[in-house]
């Protein structure tokens, strides 16, 4: 019964996994459904990457995601854990390792005795740095429909109805099996998006070297954990946030795709506009809103209202303002006949974010014209624009997760 009762739940859970479009949250969704269909208190999330030059094999597991809910409730209401960041080569060394290299799946009953004829060993740092106890470990490639292992799920510690530490069963390996199979060609989708929209990245970086992949990368994942925090603040129902967060984290990558739009002479000038050339640069706004003109689905039209608002300031100074961007619109003008600058909350909630995201990385990142900005100097920034460029409550919300926002840094580095 307690089977079929697994399987059932993975049947829901197939059709809510497919509704998910962005590949990162993706990854975390996946992972949070794969300990609970077998009841682990913790787990992580590898994906396949490849090795750096002095590195020994061509291919890595690089962690993407890691959960404890041990540790996750010894923490602050709202607050999320904070993990390491790391890799390790597809080997024989590790248990994650040996489960790529040989497809199959890894059932240990107790990590601190693994057999000595096994290939591979624990390590045991983490749980020496976190005082947490692994005992038993469940480990499984996602394999790809061409046989590629596109990365790990690796669940931890089986509870009892008791909460008591108890090795996984056959049966929670056969329901694994098969959650991960499922999640595997979900997965598979999400990365075809995702390389579309880095594709169309990378077709503004041809035109703009500043808007490389990994800054769209750093914004869009500062926009979701800005967002994670701000719906938590204001009591989100879970559905509405977890529908709002995935199509953010894909609209708010495309935040700059007007720029394709921009003259070389003024997008590549390596030294500050001049008024007039700043007039022409606002306009990326305007030209990126345009690719969206037609849009319907809720992704297309939140990317539509970043793309046109992220440059909006809370005091009404930013630009593009109300300008007409769909035929049922009309301008909206002040005194001197240019558009009136949108204020406060008349600015979507995505344009908000975005803006607060973007000018913080834009702030710590180097360009041609300006070297990165000490981290000292760039929160202080962030703090006096508050109430004037930025929502002042979205400010708020982003130094409560400046941990959180250091690690999505640390994850996406700009030589990446």
């Amino acid at each position: 019964m307690k089977e079929e009762l697994d399987f059932r739940h993975i049947i829901r859970l197939d059709s809510e996994l497919n509704q998910i479009q962005d590949y990162d949250l993706l990854l975390e969704r996946i992972l949070l459904e794969a300990r609970k269909v077998v009841k682990a208190d913790a787990g992580s999330i590898y994906i396949t990457v490849p090795t750096e030059e002095d590195e020994e094999g061509t291919e890595k597991l690089a962690i993407r995601y890691s959960q404890n809910d041990t540790i996750q409730k010894n923490l602050p209401p709202g607050q999320k854990m904070i993990y390491s960041i790391f890799s390790v080569l597809i080997n024989e060394k590790s248990i994650s390792g040996y489960c790529a290299l040989k497809k199959t799946l890894i059932n240990e009953p107790d990590m601190y005795n693994i057999s000595k004829e096994a290939p591979y060993s624990f390590n045991s740092s983490f749980d020496a740095i976190t005082g947490y106890k692994t005992v038993s470990s469940l480990t499984i490639p996602l394999i790809a429909t061409d046989k590629r292992v596109i990365g790990v799920i690796q669940v931890l510690n089986s509870k009892d109805k008791d909460g008591n530490n108890v090795p996984f069963s056959a049966d929670d390996e056969i329901v694994l099996n098969h959650f991960a199979l499922n999640a595997s060609a979900v997965l598979q989708r999400a990365y075809l998006t995702r390389m579309m929209i880095l594709r169309m990245i990378k077709m503004s970086e041809l035109r703009d070297p500043k808007e490389t992949g990994t800054h769209v990368k750093r914004v869009a994942g500062y926009s979701v954990e800005i967002y994670d925090r701000w719906a938590y603040h204001h009591k989100i129902p879970t559905d509405e946030k977890e529908k709002f967060r995935d199509i953010l984290k894909i609209s708010s990558m495309l935040h700059d795709i007007g720029k394709v739009a921009i003259p070389d002479a003024i997008l590549k000038k390596p030294a500050r506009f001049t008024p007039e050339e700043y007039m022409i640069m606002q306009n990326h706004t305007t030209f990126g809103a345009n690719l969206f003109s037609d849009a319907n689905e809720p992704v297309d039209i939140l990317a539509r209202d970043i793309a046109l608002s992220h440059h909006e300031n809370w005091d009404g100074t930013g630009y593009p303002g109300w300008i007409a961007t769909q035929p049922q619109e009309t301008e909206n003008t002040n005194s001197e006949t240019k558009p009136r600058g949108k204020e406060r909350e008349e600015i979507p909630l995505g344009g908000r974010i975005v803006a607060i995201a973007d000018v913080y990385d834009a702030l710590c990142s180097k360009r041609v014209y300006k070297e990165p900005w000490a981290e000292k100097d760039v929160l202080e920034e962030m703090r006096k624009l508050s109430g004037s460029k930025f929502d002042p409550e979205l400010i708020d919300v982003f130094f409560e997760i400046l941990p959180n926002i250091k690690q999505i840094q640390n994850q996406n580095p700009e030589d990446a």
